[in-house]
């Protein structure tokens, strides 16, 4: 290995480069910034020179020192912020050697879309100047004053019982009108005493795989794109987590019944596949009842997104075909707000004993006085305007974001598109982790349809997963900018 040093005036530091060293030169010079900043020698702050000046300085490649920066960014070394240029990091602590993660308590889980790198570097620490995260609502459009109104009715009218523990099934007067919410709005047949109140949906799914667990349920199939923390969850809970293929009409759940494993179990999104965006087709859907039905299953069906649909095809829940195989799980994450940690499943009735107990005797997780908000706040026909408002901006968002991918990326296909709050912008082969270096250049928080795979999938097309939902209306327009600029 031969060690060669270079100085750059416009970095004033000495750098140290193993030209022929592990990764060649990009890792060399990646060695040596971290090393300047590590010593203090850039410090905090420090602006350094576009990765023009400095190719030029030390007699390199551009793309050499593009690339550099870039992944320095990801991992939190420096951050990129337009037009302020690369900077040392204010507070440059990162990990720079990977470790295995644990399975997480789902509580902590980290999210693909809390990540703005592709899988395998810590992001976290990055502050983008724009975040296009999937499955993230707009927070700021949180109907705070019908939300208050209805608090104080619910405050008003609680009885002094609403103070106490609470039953693990959850609030009554919620379970009611959501037992005529869900029929009406999504197709669910339910009665109160079938619904349990939970604390998100994985608080749910981890109800159901201690349950399913309990049950002599080892294998719980999931959907070959998907997010990882719920794959964790079910790990957690003693259970594996085979892969279903995909193609264009959604999870191929005919392979249950084809398949040499015997899973007790399956995890699919029906109306809105996360993170594809596809709608699973009828036979499909009848495939995976006719399945449970025959070896005694459980369907686990995830209703993402099913509120927030733009074309004129309904597409109910899945559950309504057979309520006695089909576990119904929704939330009021992505419809309001996912801080409210409310969440909901409809049971199969021979399931709600083995639930309640795996709850616990009181209900320990969700506000009860939350729970009588929420109530009221459906009962008042609130709840109705708030998602046909927000379906109606969400859906404009989309159109905008179409548009402007066909204007200025015409080689990249939008799809996904039907529902919900993000789309996939499909790639040329190769060109997903350039990509999402391009958007860390940029201030740009993406997350790579890859890093949804399941670990047991072979690597399949490239994608970015765009979220429309997050960026204010002030700051749309320049994220959408800068999604463009990133684009092939």
């Amino acid at each position: 290995m031969t060690d060669s040093w270079a100085t750059s005036a416009a970095v004033g530091a000495d750098l140290h480069l193993e030209i022929r060293g592990p990764g060649g030169l990009r890792a060399g010079l990646m060695n040596a910034l971290r090393e300047a900043v590590r010593s203090g020698r850039l410090a905090p702050g420090t602006r350094l020179p576009s990765s023009r000046t400095l190719a030029a300085d030390l007699g390199i490649a551009r793309n050499t020192v593009a690339d550099a920066y870039a992944e320095l960014v990801a991992e939190g070394w420096l951050t990129a912020r337009q037009g302020s240029g690369t900077r040392v990091a204010r507070r440059a602590t990162p990990r720079t050697t990977p470790r295995t993660p644990a399975v997480p308590h789902p509580a902590a889980a980290p999210l693909p879309w809390q990540q703005t790198a592709p899988a395998g570097r810590d992001a976290r620490r990055v502050r983008p100047l724009h975040t296009l995260h999937p499955g993230t609502p707009d927070l700021g459009s949180f109907p705070r004053a019908d939300w208050l109104k209805a608090a104080r009715r619910a405050l008003t009218d609680a009885p002094h019982e609403a103070f106490g523990y609470g039953a693990p099934h959850g609030s009554a007067p919620l379970r009611t009108v959501l037992a005529e919410y869900l029929a009406r709005a999504r197709g669910v047949h339910a009665d109160p005493d079938r619904i349990v109140i939970c604390s998100g949906f994985a608080h749910g799914l981890m109800l159901l795989g201690q349950v399913l667990h309990a049950r002599r349920v080892r294998d719980v199939a999931v959907e070959s794109y998907g997010l990882a923390p719920h794959w964790g969850i079910l790990h957690a809970a003693g259970l594996r987590t085979p892969p279903l293929p995909l193609d264009e009409r959604g999870t191929r759940t005919e392979e249950l019944a084809r398949g040499t494993g015997r899973p007790g179990a399956v995890l699919v999104t029906p109306a809105h596949q996360f993170p594809l965006g596809g709608t699973l087709h009828p036979e499909r859907r009848a495939a995976a009842v006719d399945w449970a039905r025959a070896t005694g299953g459980l369907v686990l069906e995830d209703d993402y997104d099913g509120e927030f649909r733009y074309d004129r095809k309904a597409v109910g829940a899945l559950q309504g075909l057979d309520p006695e195989r089909v576990v119904y799980l929704g939330t009021a994450s992505k419809s309001l707000a996912p801080g409210l940690r409310l969440a909901w499943m409809v049971l199969p009735r021979h399931l709600v004993p083995d639930v309640l107990a795996a709850k616990g005797d009181i209900d320990w997780v969700s506000s009860s006085l939350d729970q009588l908000t929420l109530a009221e706040f459906i009962a008042s026909g609130a709840y109705d305007r708030h998602v046909r408002t927000m379906r109606l901006r969400y859906r404009r968002r989309r159109d905008q974001l179409v548009a402007a991918v066909a204007e200025r990326a015409p080689g990249v296909r939008v799809s996904g598109i039907a529902a919900g709050l993000h789309a996939v912008l499909e790639l040329p082969p190769g060109t997903e982790r350039s990509a999402l270096r391009a958007a860390a250049m940029q201030g740009l928080a993406l997350q790579g349809l890859d890093g949804f795979r399941h670990p047991d999938v072979p690597r399949g097309a490239d994608g970015l997963v765009v979220g429309y939902a997050t960026p204010t209306d002030s700051a749309w327009k320049g994220a959408l900018d800068a999604l463009c600029r990133v684009l092939p």
